[in-house]
C-alpha cells in the first residue's frame, strides 16, 4: 500500500460550518417551529478546497433539535428541544403563542473572521455549556452554525492521526510530542539561567583581577609592601575561581539530568500510542515517500485484509491486489491524487483470501514540514461492511414501501407538533392533485387543499385527537388544481414525549372516490328499493348495517336514522342464532343463501322470515358486504302449524284407541304385580324382585309412549348445537351392545374425515336407536346390523329425482340389517302414524312417523329400501357443516374495524409494531408515536381523522397523564384508551380522573386490544 493512498490533514472550523441550518422568523407559531425541529434529515457539511489538499466531508444525520430565529437575515435568537418541553410542560398555547414570545436560551455566537480555530469554537462551547454555536458575519447577519456534535467527530479523528504522524518522523524525532519536552527544557532553563549569568559575570571580573595581578607584578619590583598586598588578594581570587568552576559543573550535571529526563517522556509517549495503535480496530498507518515503504502498519490490517503485516512491509503495493475489480480505477485515481498531495477519503471493496468481500472506508493525508515538503505520508482505514448491509436494507425497504403505497394509492405523512413542519411520502402530492415529488406544504396552506365545507370537520378531528388522545380518522374532499373533488381518508396516530408531550401525528392517506362513488350508487338505488314491500337491508361481516329500506322499516319497525351502522344481532334477535353462522359461510361459498329464520321486531314481536342473502365484492372481488331480502311469512307459518294440527287432530281417533289399548296392556301387569306384592312379598323375595322388574319395564314403556304421543302432537323443535355425527353413533352403540341379545352382531364403518351437522342431539340419538331396535326385531334370530356414515356431496341432478334433497354437502348414515325384510306394500306405509306391524303389545306405530319427522325438521331425508328375506337399509342424509367453513366462522366473529385510523402510543417500538400489524389485519388505519409530544404533534394535525388514541401511560420525557391532559385540552371529546402495566390496583386513581373511556392492562391479546377498540367505538358511535 502506498502511503500517498491514505493521507489526510486537519480540518479548520470553516469546513465544518453548516450553511443551511433550520430557521424561523420570530412572528411564527411555537407549533410551526415544533413542527420544523421533528424533521429528521442527512446534512452534510460544506465541501470546500481552498487551494489546499483538505476536502472535508463530516456526514452526519442529525436532529434538528435547535431552530434560529432570523428575520431579514439577521439573528436574532434561539429555540431548542429543551425549550420546547419547557413550553408544553407550562401549558402554553402553541398554536397561538409567537417564537418571539418564548425565546429564553441565551444566544451566544462566533464571529465570521474568528471562526477558523476549531478550538475557539469547542471553549466557547464548553463555556458556556451548549451545543449549538451559531456563526456571524460582522453586521451581524447568519452565516450558518457548527454543533459539539460535529467538533467532537473532526476532534477525535485529527488528534489521533497527529500522534501517529509525530511518532513516524525521521530518526524517531518525534517533534510534535517533543513540544512537552520543550516545555519542559524552559521550565529547568528558566532555573538555571540566573545561576548561569552570575557564573559569566564573575569570569568577567577574573579576567579583569589578572589583569590586574600583572600591574600588581610590575609594581611588585616597585615596593614590597605593594607585592604582600598584592598577594593575598590573589589568594582571595584564586579562591573565588573553584567556587565558580564548581557552580560550572553543577550546572553541567542538571543538564545532563533534564536530557535523561526528556527522553524517558519520549519513550513513555511513543509506548503508549504503540499501545493504542496495536489494539484498534481501525486500520493505521504510515510510509516513507522517499522509499515508498511502509514504517508502521498496526495488527488490524491482518484482521480486515486477511493477509500478514510482514507481506505489506515486503511488498507496499501488495494491499491494492485485494481491491475489488470494479473498485481498481476509482482507487487509482486516489493513488494520483495522493501522490499529488491531496488529502483522500474513499470507500471500496476488497476480496479477502477467504473469498469474503468487505467494503473500505479509506482516509489518508500528507504531512509536511515547515516547508512544505511532504515528510510522511499517514492514513486510517475502517471495515464498514456491516453500516453498508444496513443502508442497502434500508434502501430496499423504502422501495418496497413506495410501490406499496403507489399500488395502494395511499401517501405516508409525519407532522412534528413542535415544530410545526409536516414531512409526507412522494406520491402524496398525487392524492391533491399535485406533482409527484411535492414538498408538504405548511399546515396553514394545506388547510386550503381541503374542500371548504370540511375545512372545519377536519380541524376539529386534529385538535380533537391531540387533546383527548382519540383516534384520528376522518373522510373528507380534496380540492384539486383543476376544481376536481376527490375524496379522501386520513388515519393517524399521536406519539408521546418521554413526559407524556404531544410531539407527532403520523398516519395515511387514501383515495377513496371509486368507495364514495359506489356508496353513491347504493344510495341512489336505495330510493327505488323503498318501494318494495319486502325488507331490504345491507349488512357488513361486522354485523354493522349499512342500508335499511322502508319495508325494513315498515317490518322491524326500526329507523333507518336509528339502526344504520348498528349491529344487526341486537336488534333483530333475541339471541345468537347458529343459523346466522351457518348462512354466512354458504353466502361466502356460493355466493347465495335462503332460508327462514325468527327475529324480533322494535316492539317485541316475534316473526319469522323468509331470508334470501346475495353477497356483494369489492373491486377486487373480495366479500364486503351481504344483501338481504327478508319476506315476512310469520302467518304463512301459523297456518301451517294450524293444517298440521288440524291433521295430527285428524288422527287422535286412531290414536286414543291405540293409546287406550297399549296403556291398559302396560297398567294390567302393573296393577297385579302390586296386588301380588301385598300377598306374596313376606314369603317369596325372588319373586319379590321379578315382580319388581315387571313394574319398573312396564313403567319405563308408558313413559317412553308418553314422549312419542308428545313429540308427535307438538311437532319436532329443540336447541340445535353442532355434533359430530362419529360421537353419536358410539355412544348409541354402547347402548345397543349392552342391552341386545348376543345373537345380534354389529359392523361398523365410521370414516374420521366426516363432516360436522347442526341438530338436536336428543332427537337424532332417539332417530338412531329406533332404527336399530327395528333393526333387531326384525332379526328374531339373530343377524348382523351394519352402520356406517360418509360424506355425500348432493347436485341438482340427484336433487331433481329426489324431491326432498337440495344441492349441498349432506352426512349419508347407512343403517342395514339381515332380517325378515319388508314387502313393498308394506314398505309404503311404514312412516305413517301409528302403522305398525309389530304385536299390539310390542309397539305403537309412532317410531317411524317420529323419525320422519324429526329428520325433516333437520333439513334433511330419508331413503328405504328392503326386500322379504334379504333385510332392509335405511338411509338417513343430514346436511353437513365443514370443518374450513366453521373455522371461517370462527374468524368473522373477530370484530372488524371500518378503516377507522387509531393513534397508537407506546415508547416500546415491538409494541407499537405488534399493535400496528393487528389492527392492519383488521381493517383499522394506523398512526404511531413514541412519545407524548409526537403523540401530540400528529393529533394536532389529525384531530378530526383520529378515531381512538391508544396510549401507554408510562414513557420518558412526558407521561400518558400529561400526554392524555394535552389531548383532552385540545379536544374535550377525544377517546382514549389507557394501557397500563402496573397492578390494577396501583395508579387507577390518577387515571380515572384522566377520564379516559377504558383501561387496557398489559400484557394484552390481540382479542383484547380488538374487543375494547370496538367497545370504545361503539359508544363514542
Amino acid at each position: 500500500m502506498r502511503l500517498q493512498d491514505q493521507l489526510i490533514t486537519l480540518p479548520t472550523l470553516y469546513h465544518l460550518i453548516n450553511r443551511y441550518p433550520l430557521t424561523i422568523s420570530p412572528d411564527s407559531y411555537v407549533v410551526d417551529a415544533i413542527i420544523l425541529m421533528s424533521r429528521k434529515q442527512n446534512q452534510n457539511c460544506l465541501l470546500t478546497s481552498l487551494n489546499t489538499s483538505l476536502e472535508v466531508n463530516i456526514c452526519n444525520q442529525q436532529e434538528n433539535s435547535c431552530i434560529l430565529v432570523v428575520e431579514a437575515g439577521y439573528l436574532l435568537g434561539i429555540i431548542t428541544a429543551k425549550d420546547v418541553v419547557n413550553i408544553i410542560a407550562d401549558r402554553i398555547d402553541i398554536s397561538q403563542t409567537k417564537v418571539a414570545e418564548v425565546m429564553v436560551t441565551e444566544l451566544i455566537t462566533l464571529s465570521q473572521s474568528h471562526a477558523t480555530d476549531i478550538f475557539t469554537a469547542w471553549l466557547l462551547l464548553r463555556h458556556y455549556q451548549i451545543s449549538y454555536l451559531p456563526i456571524v458575519d460582522n453586521q451581524g447577519q447568519l452565516t450558518g452554525i457548527v454543533t459539539d456534535s460535529v467538533l467532537l467527530q473532526a476532534f477525535n479523528r485529527d488528534i489521533i492521526l497527529s500522534i501517529k504522524t509525530a511518532l513516524q518522523q525521521p530518526q524517531n524525532n518525534f517533534r510534535k510530542i517533543n513540544g512537552i519536552s520543550c516545555r519542559i527544557h524552559n521550565h529547568l532553563q528558566k532555573g538555571i539561567e540566573p545561576k548561569s549569568a552570575t557564573f559569566g559575570q564573575t569570569h568577567q571580573e577574573l579576567q579583569q583581577t589578572r589583569k590586574k595581578l600583572q600591574m600588581i607584578e610590575e609594581k611588585l619590583h616597585q615596593t614590597h609592601g605593594e607585592l604582600e598586598k598584592l598577594v593575598a588578594e590573589n589568594e582571595l581570587l584564586q579562591q573565588k575561581i573553584v567556587e565558580y568552576q564548581q557552580a560550572e559543573e553543577a550546572w553541567k550535571n542538571r543538564e545532563q539530568l533534564y536530557q535523561a529526563e526528556k527522553e524517558a517522556a519520549v519513550q513513555e509517549s511513543e509506548a503508549k500510542f504503540r499501545h493504542f495503535a496495536e489494539n484498534i480496530q481501525s486500520l493505521i498507518w504510515w510510509e516513507d515517500p522517499q522509499t515508498g515503504k511502509f514504517v508502521y502498519v498496526n495488527p488490524a490490517y491482518e484482521k480486515i485484509w486477511g493477509r500478514s503485516c510482514e507481506s505489506l512491509y515486503e511488498k507496499p503495493l501488495s494491499w491494492m491486489n485485494a481491491v475489488h475489480p470494479d473498485d481498481c480505477d476509482r482507487v487509482h485515481q486516489m493513488v494520483r491524487q495522493c501522490v499529488a498531495g491531496e488529502s483522500t477519503d474513499i470507500e471500496y471493496r476488497i476480496l479477502r483470501p477467504d473469498g469474503l468481500v468487505r467494503w473500505i472506508w479509506d482516509r489518508t493525508l500528507a504531512i509536511r514540514d515547515e516547508q512544505g515538503n511532504i515528510r510522511y505520508y499517514a492514513g486510517i482505514a475502517e471495515d464498514i461492511t456491516d453500516r453498508k448491509h444496513t443502508e442497502e436494507s434500508w434502501r430496499e425497504s423504502e422501495a418496497r414501501l413506495s410501490l406499496a403505497l403507489e399500488a395502494a394509492h395511499m401517501g405516508i405523512w409525519d407532522w412534528n407538533l413542535q415544530t410545526n413542519e409536516t414531512l409526507w411520502s412522494a406520491n402524496m402530492g398525487l392524492l391533491y392533485g399535485l406533482p409527484n415529488g411535492t414538498l408538504c406544504p405548511t399546515p396553514e396552506d394545506f388547510l386550503l387543499l381541503i374542500h371548504p365545507e370540511d375545512r372545519e370537520a377536519f380541524t376539529q378531528a386534529v385538535t380533537r385527537t391531540i387533546e383527548q388522545g382519540t383516534k384520528f380518522i376522518i373522510e373528507y374532499r380534496a380540492v384539486w388544481p383543476d376544481g376536481s373533488i376527490h375524496w379522501l381518508n386520513s388515519i393517524g396516530q399521536v406519539y408521546y414525549s418521554d413526559n407524556s408531550q404531544p410531539i407527532r401525528l403520523i398516519g395515511t392517506t387514501r383515495d377513496i372516490c371509486k368507495r364514495k362513488q359506489a356508496e353513491q350508487k347504493i344510495l341512489e338505488q336505495a330510493a327505488l328499493l323503498n318501494i318494495a314491500t319486502d325488507a331490504i337491508l345491507v349488512r357488513n361481516f361486522q354485523n354493522q348495517i349499512l342500508f335499511w329500506n322502508q319495508g325494513a322499516e315498515r317490518l322491524y319497525g326500526w329507523l333507518s336514522q336509528e339502526i344504520l351502522g348498528n349491529n344487526s344481532d341486537e336488534f333483530l334477535f333475541k339471541q345468537p342464532s347458529p343459523t346466522i353462522s351457518l348462512a354466512i359461510e354458504q353466502v361466502i361459498e356460493s355466493g347465495f343463501w335462503h332460508g327462514e329464520l325468527h327475529k324480533v321486531t322494535k316492539s317485541g314481536k316475534n316473526i319469522i322470515v323468509e331470508s334470501r342473502w346475495t353477497l356483494m365484492r369489492d373491486d377486487t372481488g373480495q366479500p364486503k358486504s351481504i344483501l338481504i331480502v327478508d319476506t315476512d311469512i310469520t302467518q304463512k307459518k301459523q297456518l301451517e302449524e294450524q293444517f298440521f294440527r288440524t291433521q295430527r287432530l285428524e288422527s287422535l281417533g286412531t290414536l286414543a284407541g291405540g293409546i287406550s289399548h297399549d296403556l291398559n296392556n302396560i297398567l294390567t301387569p302393573i296393577l297385579a304385580a302390586a296386588q301380588i306384592l301385598q300377598l306374596r312379598f313376606p314369603q317369596n323375595k325372588e319373586r319379590y324382585y321379578q315382580l319388581m322388574a315387571i313394574i319398573e319395564s312396564n313403567a319405563k314403556r308408558g313413559a317412553d309412549l308418553v314422549k312419542q304421543v308428545l313429540s308427535f302432537a307438538r311437532g319436532f323443535k329443540g336447541e340445535r348445537t353442532i355434533i359430530l355425527i362419529k360421537h353419536l353413533i358410539s355412544e348409541m352403540l354402547l347402548l345397543a351392545k349392552q342391552t341386545f341379545p348376543k345373537s345380534i352382531e354389529f359392523a361398523i364403518a365410521i370414516p374420521d374425515n366426516l363432516w360436522a351437522i347442526s341438530g338436536d342431539i336428543t332427537q337424532l340419538h332417539q332417530v338412531l336407536m329406533n332404527l336399530v331396535v327395528n333393526a333387531r326385531d326384525a332379526m328374531p334370530d339373530g343377524g348382523t346390523i351394519k352402520i356406517s356414515a360418509e360424506n355425500k356431496a348432493i347436485d341438482e341432478a340427484y336433487a331433481k329425482m329426489n324431491l326432498d334433497a337440495q344441492v349441498g354437502n349432506y352426512i349419508m348414515i347407512t343403517i342395514a340389517d339381515t332380517g325378515i325384510g319388508m314387502a313393498p306394500e308394506i314398505l309404503a306405509k311404514i312412516f305413517e302414524p301409528f302403522f305398525t306391524t309389530k304385536e299390539i303389545s310390542t309397539g305403537t306405530g309412532l317410531g317411524l312417523s317420529t323419525v320422519l319427522g324429526i329428520i325433516k325438521s333437520h333439513g334433511g331425508f330419508i331413503n328405504v329400501s328392503s326386500k322379504v328375506g334379504k333385510g332392509s337399509k335405511f338411509k338417513l342424509f343430514l346436511p353437513a357443516i365443514e370443518s374450513s367453513q366453521a373455522l371461517t366462522v370462527e374468524n368473522l366473529a373477530v370484530p372488524l374495524g371500518e378503516g377507522e385510523l387509531i393513534l397508537v402510543v407506546d415508547d416500546e417500538a415491538q409494541i407499537l409494531e405488534i399493535a400496528t400489524i393487528v389492527l392492519e389485519n383488521y381493517n383499522y388505519k394506523i398512526l404511531t408515536a413514541s412519545n407524548g409530544i409526537e403523540a401530540i404533534a400528529l393529533y394536532a394535525q389529525y384531530k378530526q381523522q383520529i378515531k381512538v388514541v391508544l396510549m401507554d401511560m408510562m414513557m420518558p420525557e412526558m407521561d400518558g397523564i400529561t400526554a392524555i391532559r394535552t389531548l383532552q385540552k385540545m379536544n374535550p371529546q377525544v377517546q382514549i384508551i389507557a394501557c397500563s402495566g402496573l397492578n390494577p390496583h396501583e395508579g387507577l386513581a390518577e387515571i380515572a380522573n384522566a377520564n379516559v373511556q377504558l383501561v387496557l392492562p398489559k400484557p394484552f391479546t390481540a382479542q383484547d386490544l380488538l374487543n375494547s377498540l370496538q367497545h370504545v367505538l361503539k359508544n363514542q358511535n
